[in-house]
């Protein structure tokens, strides 16, 4: 990799999460390199107050990404629903307020967050404690099985998305980014051919000098994530898998959209 792209690929990372050197502090805590779940668990304690203000929007893509679910959940014929790292309830409360005959259930590991959940409402029979990847459900538990912005939160994103599809049965409901359709058209083109050839990890470890995340005032840590990486795994135990941009894109979602939305039906509900 010459030095030119190898400047690119640096600066296109950047616009994947914000990319910034190792922090000191995320608002008021200290934070030193350490384990990445614990850099995380951190982060959202500290802001835990402020997490709504921060993420969460009307109109921001996962809102909009919510909308459309709850649109086809009639149609699908859903009556059950569990929605992964679901933050401080938003979708839960949505999905409440929409079609209250809907049973909802919420895994989300951060007690400060759960705790802004329950102080809005939300019952701790709703809200509970849980892993994405090791999710503590039977095989067909919940009609559907959704997340908002979580698995570029989650070490291993596949196998909390293997993890949705053994739970769910009949539809799950991904909203969350992509990395190679996110940056300018120069960065976009240089990641896409990196990823055609099997090198964006390796690329990926590069940049983030070995620890395989980035970390940002704005989203905490994060990894590098499209929706297509598990797009195989969901078209495999899916009769159908739907597409929708949730930001502006052109016709070419993984080239263009920097967030997309993946409807996968395993079956129609009876």
């Amino acid at each position: 990799m010459g030095m030119d792209a190898g400047r690119e690929v640096q600066e296109c990372h950047k616009h994947d999460a914000e990319l910034i050197e190792p922090v000191r502090k995320i608002g008021g805590t200290e934070i030193m390199p350490s384990h990445d779940i614990d850099i995380q668990r951190a982060y959202y304690a500290d802001t835990a107050r402020n997490y709504d203000e921060m993420h969460v929007a009307e109109f921001d893509e996962h809102g909009f990404a919510l909308q459309f679910m709850i649109s086809v959940l009639e149609h699908l014929g859903i009556r059950s629903i569990l929605d992964i790292g679901c933050g401080t309830g938003r979708a839960l409360i949505r999905i409440r307020e929409k079609m209250p005959h809907v049973s909802t259930v919420g895994i989300e590991p951060s007690p400060e967050l759960r705790s802004i959940g329950y102080a809005k409402g939300l019952l701790d029979t709703q809200l509970i404690n849980g892993d994405g990847m090791n999710l503590d459900f039977p095989n067909d538990s919940f009609d559907l099985v959704c997340e908002f912005g979580a698995l570029h939160h989650i070490p291993k994103p596949s196998r909390a998305v293997s993890e949705m599809l053994r739970v769910a049965r009949n539809a799950i409901f991904i909203s969350d980014s992509n990395n190679f359709g996110q940056g300018g058209r120069v960065s976009r083109v240089i990641k896409q051919a990196i990823d055609a050839v099997g090198l964006w990890p390796l690329a990926n470890l590069i940049n983030t000098k070995g620890r395989g995340y980035s970390i940002s005032e704005g989203d905490g840590l994060a990894y590098s994530y499209s929706v297509f990486n598990d797009y195989k795994q969901i078209a495999k135990r899916c009769h159908s898998v739907h597409l929708l941009n949730t930001n502006n894109g052109g016709p070419n979602l993984y080239r263009t959209a920097s967030h997309v939305a993946l409807l996968g039906i395993k079956s129609q509900a009876e």
